[in-house]
């Protein structure tokens, strides 16, 4: 297992400002990513260097965000102002986890503006829900779609998260593996993960981006 993507919510300005500004920030405009139908949500996404990416998503006036776990957890972190949700762990295999948390993943899938069209399978969005220093999961069925294959260079260097290390190496019941750059096939930079305000309110608190325009945090 290894990261995959970062989730940013929309802020009251929406989905489109949001991901304006912290294109500003970072030095690199957002692409329109689509909407997720079974989920109730649109995302903006940021490709990074090592294949991950960032998305910016926001919750639609649609039924299913009010139904879904993943649509669930957009809305209600948006209706605090938006920020962050959390980090995604990708795997190869979904059976283990599916295992572990006793029941199975849902799949996903999101319409690209050009009409392609992503799938995933997904776990883990109420663990995020009920405990969020947790992250969640997803198996990519359609890997030669994936958002971070464009690349880019920004470079995700650290999240800093508030709550247990061993309760997070607990749930993921693996160790997290460095990812390879789908370009090179090299080993992609290695993003640390700082534990701060343990005994805060858990969560993704920040991330840690090196651009070519310097450091940036946001």
């Amino acid at each position: 297992m290894r990261l995959d993507h970062v989730s940013y919510a929309a802020g009251p300005d929406g989905l489109v400002q949001t991901a304006k500004q912290l294109g500003e920030l970072l030095g690199q405009e957002f692409v329109d990513g689509g909407v997720h139908p079974r989920f109730g949500t649109r995302n903006y996404i940021l490709p990074m260097r090592g294949g991950l990416y960032l998305e910016v998503v926001e919750a639609l006036e649609h039924p299913a965000s009010d139904k879904a776990p993943f649509g669930q957890a957009v809305k209600a972190r948006s209706a605090l102002g938006g920020g962050w949700i959390g980090f995604v762990i990708g795997v190869d295999d979904m059976t283990p986890i599916e295992e572990r948390l006793g029941r199975k993943a849902v799949p996903g899938n999101r319409h690209l503006p050009d009409g392609r069209e992503l799938h995933w399978q997904q776990i883990g969005i109420n663990g995020l829900i009920a405990d969020p220093q947790l992250p969640y999961f997803i198996k990519w069925e359609t890997p030669e779609l994936h958002p971070g294959n464009a690349g880019s260079d920004i470079t995700l260097t650290c999240l800093e998260i508030s709550g247990d290390p061993d309760r997070v190496k607990d749930y993921l019941g693996d160790e997290l593996k460095e990812r390879v750059d789908p370009w090179t096939g090299k080993p992609a930079e290695n993003v640390n993960i700082e534990w701060v305000a343990e005994h805060g309110t858990p969560g993704l608190l920040a991330a840690q981006f090196v651009t070519p325009r310097g450091e940036v945090r946001i």
